[in-house]
């Protein structure tokens, strides 16, 4: 064989490895901060109604959802909503199962140091819920001795009552906040600690015929632990998207169109501090 002839036998060999090396470059780029994006995956944890959850039929709808899709809509990205639960919604969006995470998560010291977030959206607060009628003291440290109480696992609620309750209450941490208000209706529970907007939905707070009530006020401090308010979240390296996502909130801001969404699904004020 002559030289002619070895490099021709050696580029047949070679070149559909070199094309199916650039294929895959090409195909992460697509989905990497370097390039241009035309579909972002965002994750969101259902159900959370109001803010996500699905309707009779399927699809999913909320807040953030609505939200969602208008900031895609913006930023000319096509939006595909994938389901992820929330123990791991950051691990999933590290190992580029999705692009985004759109799904009331707040900003605090430890997620930002996995994650990029963007300006926060919205932030709405948290509160403890009682059966109508309960004598429970939060005040009262050594009266909550043995009494349970239900927390989302790995959210900023856990981490309040953990830090504040855990040398007293018997906490018990469940995978959704809805499968905690589900052991509050059964009887299992003494309190819960939820978002407010999860609590009026899932355990009717406020409404007369509900057999539990807020006890307490509504908490929203201190940002060491419930941060600057709910934000979406991106890789570290996806600063474009970041940057895209926020010229959208910039714009839904400013020509009403936040407001319009917010009192669809809200009769109080869900704006973070740095956007009233």
């Amino acid at each position: 064989m002559n030289r002619s002839s070895v490099t021709r036998f050696f580029t047949a060999l070679l070149l559909p490895a070199l094309l199916g090396s650039s294929l895959v470059v090409q195909a992460d780029d697509a989905t990497s901060g370097d390039g241009p994006r035309d579909i972002v995956r965002i994750a969101v944890d259902v159900p959370y109604p109001p803010m996500e959850y699905r309707t009779p039929d399927g699809k999913l709808a909320g807040f953030d959802i609505d939200l969602g899709n208008t900031l895609c809509e913006r930023a000319q990205f096509k939006c595909e909503w994938i389901v992820q639960n929330w123990d791991g919604i950051i691990p999933g969006l590290l190992a580029r199962k999705y692009d985004a995470i759109m799904s009331s998560m707040r900003i605090t010291e430890a997620r930002s140091r996995r994650v990029l977030f963007t300006d926060p959206y919205a932030q709405s607060p948290k509160v403890w819920v009682a059966r109508r009628n309960s004598d429970i003291n939060l005040e009262n440290h050594k009266s909550l001795s043995a009494l349970s109480a239900g927390v989302q696992r790995g959210t900023t609620q856990d981490r309040y009552v953990t830090e504040r309750y855990g040398d007293v209450l018997d906490i018990h941490r469940y995978a959704t906040a809805d499968d905690a208000a589900v052991d509050m209706q059964s009887g299992r529970l003494d309190l819960v600690f939820l978002n407010y907007p999860v609590a009026l939905d899932t355990l009717k707070i406020g409404k007369p015929d509900s057999e539990f009530t807020q006890l307490g006020p509504r908490i929203d401090s201190p940002e060491s632990i419930f941060g600057k308010g709910n934000a979406i979240a991106v890789r570290p390296r996806d600063r474009d998207l970041a940057t895209a996502f926020n010229k959208a909130l910039d714009e839904v801001y400013a020509d009403g169109t936040f407001e319009r969404l917010m009192h669809q699904y809200f009769d109080y004020d869900i704006r973070p501090p740095s956007r009233r």
